[in-house]
């Protein structure tokens, strides 16, 4: 089980220029080693370290274009034991 989830998500519409700024933010905090995002609903700070797992998916259909990025990371910071599991 989960200690606690810090989650944050921001959906708006943006112009091209725009979101090419967030992406150049988004690789300066990767090699920052310290990424903060925030608007006027919430903030979340992530640490991302060791291997990153990066996912790219991207679609078309119809007038409808998407594209999907997704990078993730596990951290050192949870419990170094192991939980028991009992079943019964």
């Amino acid at each position: 089980m989960r200690e606690s989830k810090k989650s944050f998500r921001h959906e708006s519409l943006q112009d091209r220029d725009t979101v090419q700024g967030i992406l150049k933010a988004l690789t300066k905090g990767l090699n920052r080693g310290e990424l903060r995002f925030s608007d006027d609903d919430g903030e979340i700070l992530l640490h991302p370290e060791g291997l990153l797992t990066l996912r790219v998916s991207a679609s078309q259909e119809d007038n409808r274009h998407r594209l999907d990025i997704r990078v993730s990371w596990q951290t050192d910071d949870g419990p170094k034991e192991g939980k028991t599991l009992n079943v019964e």
